[in-house]
């Protein structure tokens, strides 16, 4: 029996230079199409494993290779070394440059014919978290989920220009993203279609099983409320 996901590299022509894609195709072939924004480990097996996640619940996933320009297909695992080696590289990632690529990959997964004519979302998960936000900005995608942003709260200026249903999840013991910074989200999107979800046994990275800091029941229920958004916004 085949597997029910088809999975490949892609490469993006994007307006500063081709980049990578993992490519996740659903079962029916086609779909809604799903920008997956990495953590700053790179597009690694647990990214890759939620791009395959989410082509099985439907959608086709792009998860584009965000640090091509620093070192292509980074991926490292959850050392202290690992995190600090992805922070230096998300530190000196040039902000222009990621906004030019963001809206690059927008416009490559709504030309596949497998998206053409349907909705296109973003998700990401911390570092990504903050893309899947300036996307909904800056990208023109048609719905968009954070999961534990670490700083939106200080790119606020963007709201305003977020036209799109959004979703944010956050953990209530994540120290790099303390209750007070969610409550400035939550004022900027007051008003806005957005949903905020506070998980309060969840720490940074819950939704991630092969970190230390993973929480089954709270990635459970944020994967079930962003399904729910995700087939009323794109389906």
């Amino acid at each position: 029996m085949s597997a029910p996901v088809t999975t490949s590299w892609t490469t993006i022509a994007g307006s500063a230079g081709a980049f990578d894609a993992y490519l996740a195709l659903p079962p029916a072939g086609r779909g809604p199409g799903l920008l997956l924004y990495q953590e700053i480990f790179g597009v690694n097996e647990h990214i890759r494993s939620v791009a395959e996640q989410y082509a099985l619940d439907g959608f086709v996933v792009l998860a584009p290779d965000v640090f091509w320009q620093q070192q292509r297909r980074l991926e490292i695992g959850y050392t202290p070394e690992d995190i600090q080696r992805g922070r230096a590289l998300a530190m000196a990632a040039d902000r222009d440059a990621l906004r030019r690529d963001l809206a690059d990959g927008a416009k490559a997964l709504r030309a596949l014919p497998q998206v053409q004519g349907r909705g296109i979302g973003a998700i990401g998960y911390c570092m990504g978290g903050r893309l899947a936000y300036v996307a909904a900005a800056t990208a023109g995608v048609d719905a968009a989920v954070a999961y534990y942003g670490g700083g939106i709260q200080d790119m606020l200026d963007l709201a305003p220009a977020i036209a799109c249903p959004m979703q944010f999840h956050y953990g209530a013991l994540d120290a790099n993203i303390p209750l007070s910074a969610v409550d400035k989200v939550r004022a900027a999107m007051q008003g806005r279609e957005a949903e905020i979800h506070v998980y309060d046994a969840a720490d940074h990275g819950f939704n991630c099983w092969a970190r230390s800091s993973y929480r089954a029941a709270s990635a459970a229920l944020a994967h079930g409320r962003t399904l729910q958004f995700l087939a009323t916004t794109l389906f």
